[in-house]
């Protein structure tokens, strides 16, 4: 798009562009320089002997643009007030400010970042860092809840005040654009009585109406341009004044929606990845610590065979067993062959229906798991097309 721009102008700026938008425009221009001719042509025609005519021109010099001075007057006192009032809103006492301030404090104290979730020694005994952060979020956890939703209702009324704000600008936008329009007509009158004037000067005609007009009509319309003058920059410093205001409250409405929608969610999620980062860290030390004395069992069982193999093939080589050892040793593990197989012929049923248990036992958690996924699809699903960020931590 030609002329888009995200940078914030500067007051020249908005300023000149004020100017430009309450500038009376070409066509406006030509028929207020045919009024100011028509004027002049009945100044310089009017029965100067008429005391009437004469109060009838001056009257109308004085009150020229008073109607639109007084709006304007009346309109920058009640602006005064109230850009007073909503310059608190961006102070640093403000809600919305010190409520980002607040929310700033308490995400860096919660940064897990900067916490040793290892400490070893005496104190790691007797303070378990881990413990205490999670303990210390859920203490801030409240008091951030409380500090979005101030900024929630601090963001309603900047919201509030940007509508107020353009209502009001718009309408000394209107006044100050009639103003110009009374200037342009003051100035047109200014030249084209002072171009009669001089007309009048060289042709040496008319001295008494010449004065007349000098000093009742020319001169005062002069001072009354330049009233109005100083009344449209007053008006146009109000409106920049605004734009400003505005602008500004835009920017912190922004900062809140940046709060809601982003910082708050890192937070969360930075707490959530501390905790499983930790507890994958206490899995990690306890297989460890298993593997370690797997190490020491299996090490100290081979050197127990190592020790004792040699004594056993020697008393085993010496050994004197006799026949009928050798008889009842076989009987007796003839009869346990047969009572194995007994057994297993027996408990090949139980083993069945067994098996038959924990296959519908697995049927009925692999629904349970199905079900579980499906709803979290859908959750991914409702994410994925733009479901409502989350707005503040729960407690």
């Amino acid at each position: 798009m030609a002329g888009f721009s995200m940078e914030l102008p500067d007051t020249e700026e908005v300023k000149e562009k004020e100017a430009e938008a309450v500038a009376p425009t070409p066509e406006v221009k030509v028929k207020l320089e045919k009024a100011a001719d028509s004027n002049t042509n009945n100044l310089m025609t009017f029965d100067l002997d008429s005391l009437q005519e004469r109060r009838d021109i001056i009257t109308s010099i004085d009150t020229f643009g008073n109607d639109i001075v007084e709006k304007s007057t009346q309109k920058n006192d009640m602006l005064n007030v109230r850009l007073a009032d909503l310059s608190k809103m961006g102070s640093e006492n403000g809600a919305v400010v010190s409520g980002l301030a607040e929310l700033s404090t308490q995400m860096k104290d919660l940064d897990p970042s900067g916490i040793d979730f290892t400490k070893r020694g005496v104190l790691g005994k007797l303070f378990n860092p881990a413990r205490a952060y999670f303990t210390k979020y859920e203490r801030a956890d409240a008091i951030i809840a409380k500090t979005m939703d101030s900024l929630s209702e601090g963001k309603k009324v900047l919201k509030n005040d940007n509508t107020t704000l353009e209502i009001e600008q718009m309408s000394l936008r209107d006044l100050t654009k009639k103003l110009s329009q009374q200037i342009e007509m003051g100035t047109q009158m200014d030249e084209s009585i002072s171009a009669a004037i001089e007309k009048a000067k060289i042709e040496n005609v008319d001295e008494e109406r010449i004065k007349f007009i000098e000093e009742e009509v020319l001169f005062p319309l002069r001072q009354k341009v330049m009233d109005m003058q100083q009344m449209q920059a007053v008006n146009m410093q109000g409106i920049v004044a605004m734009e400003i205001v505005r602008r500004n409250n835009k920017e912190l409405i922004r900062a809140v929606e940046r709060a809601e929608n982003v910082t708050v969610s890192a937070l969360k999620i930075a707490v959530t990845v501390a905790s499983a980062l930790y507890n994958q860290k206490i899995v990690l030390e306890k297989v460890n610590a298993v593997n370690e004395a797997t190490n020491k069992l299996i090490g100290a069982t081979s050197k127990m065979l190592k020790d004792q193999g040699a004594n056993i093939q020697q008393q085993a080589m010496e050994a004197s067993v006799s026949v009928d050892t050798l008889k009842e040793a076989f009987a007796n593990t003839f009869d346990a062959l047969d009572a194995v197989s007994n057994y297993k012929s027996k408990a090949l049923p139980q083993m069945k229906n067994s098996i038959e248990q924990f296959r519908a036992l697995a049927d009925e958690g692999e629904k349970r798991i199905q079900k579980m996924e499906a709803t979290e699809e859908k959750k991914r699903q409702m994410l994925e097309g733009g479901g409502a960020p989350i707005k503040k931590l729960n407690s």
